[in-house]
């Protein structure tokens, strides 16, 4: 099918190739390469993991930054995105994978610290609603190191405060939530995610990320453990709603974080992509938009469960608007994808079967793509 008009450019990052504003940059130039008259818009997206805060920024908010604790202790520079009273909080900013050195892992003491202090900055400028965007996280502290930094107590045995990380979790003996920071009653927190794991067991933080994070089976069971028992003593000091808080869908993002938000903030949960297309202005964007274009690094089976092209599309089958997809790879098939809304999708490898250098020479390749697409499509 040939469509005309105004194309909306709605994808995601490449992952260790573009970010989501260079992918928009280059495919809007294969586009005009091939139809210089065409209408492009560029609305980048990401869904709440590493990405959020730059897609934000590109759609109007104003970038911002602090010095918070990073994942092993140490002062990072991390970024926050505002509007009008709207801040989007990207975890990994402060305590990400991205803020370890190349092949150093801690599984059991890397601490969401910095993630508090981020909220904390993002409240102090102005901030009334906080998108706080989950994903790539370096964590397995169920949050409690975002909590700390907040104002929570967390005690062992002998009335200490507990070490960051993880694993320290199994010496917890009192919890203490009374002293949040007083401004957090007056906001709202969105806990935003693409993933819906509990907090423990085997669909939890620990057992499905935790190898992700370095931690071995051993660690990984060590955590599960210490993140069962962080939950049994938070239900001892904010009654059954902690219990519940940690069966409930996005405990267990980066490392059990979405707990902390749910259990300690009074977190809302969304789908991130979801949230991001709200703060983001996409449905206005779609209005205008006789196509979209969509897309991100891989499509694979993830891709349908919660990940931005997915959104999109759903977004965009709502509105009538019809949806194609750029990708680097492409491994689920085609029919899979059709059933999402998406009408076609164009991997790069469908023009470099060399996976190595669809990676190295992604920009140029997706405005060949684009082009092809261009041909089919406008």
């Amino acid at each position: 099918m040939t469509h005309t008009g105004r194309v909306l450019i709605a994808a995601d990052k490449f992952k260790g190739s573009l970010t989501a504003v260079e992918v928009a940059r280059h495919v809007s130039a294969g586009l005009r390469r091939a139809r210089p008259h065409l209408e492009v818009e560029a609305l980048p997206v990401a869904d709440g993991g590493d990405g959020t805060v730059a897609a934000a920024v590109a759609g109007g908010f104003t970038r911002h930054e602090a010095t918070v604790t990073g994942p092993l202790g140490s002062p990072v520079t991390a970024a926050y995105a505002l509007r009008e009273g709207t801040a989007v909080v990207e975890m990994a900013e402060a305590s990400g994978l991205q803020r370890l050195p190349e092949g150093v892992f801690a599984p059991l003491a890397a601490t969401t610290r910095g993630t508090g202090e981020l909220l904390l900055a993002a409240i102090g400028a102005g901030a009334t609603t906080v998108v706080l965007g989950v994903g790539g996280s370096a964590t397995t502290d169920g949050g409690a190191g975002m909590l700390q930094a907040l104002g929570a107590r967390f005690l062992d045995a002998r009335g200490a405060p507990l070490p960051p990380g993880g694993g320290p979790l199994r010496e917890l003996a009192h919890a203490d939530l009374s002293r949040l920071d007083p401004r957090l009653a007056g906001v709202e927190i969105v806990l935003a995610s693409d993933v819906d794991n509990p907090l423990t067991g085997p669909k939890g933080a620990a057992a499905v990320y935790g190898p992700q994070k370095g931690a071995s089976q051993g660690d990984v069971e060590a955590l599960d453990a210490a993140l069962a028992h962080y939950a049994r003593v938070l239900e001892e000091s904010v009654g059954p709603r902690a219990a519940e808080c940690a069966l409930r869908p996005g405990a267990g993002a980066a490392g059990g974080v979405g707990y902390g938000a749910l259990v300690g903030l009074r977190a809302a949960f969304r789908p991130g992509i979801e949230v991001l297309l709200d703060v983001l202005g996409f449905a206005p964007a779609l209005e205008r938009a006789d196509l979209v274009i969509t897309g991100e690094g891989s499509m694979d089976a993830q891709t349908l469960h919660g990940k931005a092209p997915a959104g999109v599309a759903a977004a965009c089958r709502a509105a009538g608007v019809p949806v194609v997809a750029v990708c680097g790879r492409l491994a689920i098939d085609e029919a899979a994808v059709r059933a999402a809304g998406i009408e076609a999708v164009y991997p790069l490898t469908s023009i470099e079967p060399d996976t190595a250098r669809c990676i190295a020479e992604a920009g140029p390749l997706l405005e060949r793509i684009a082009g092809r697409l261009a041909a089919d499509r406008l």
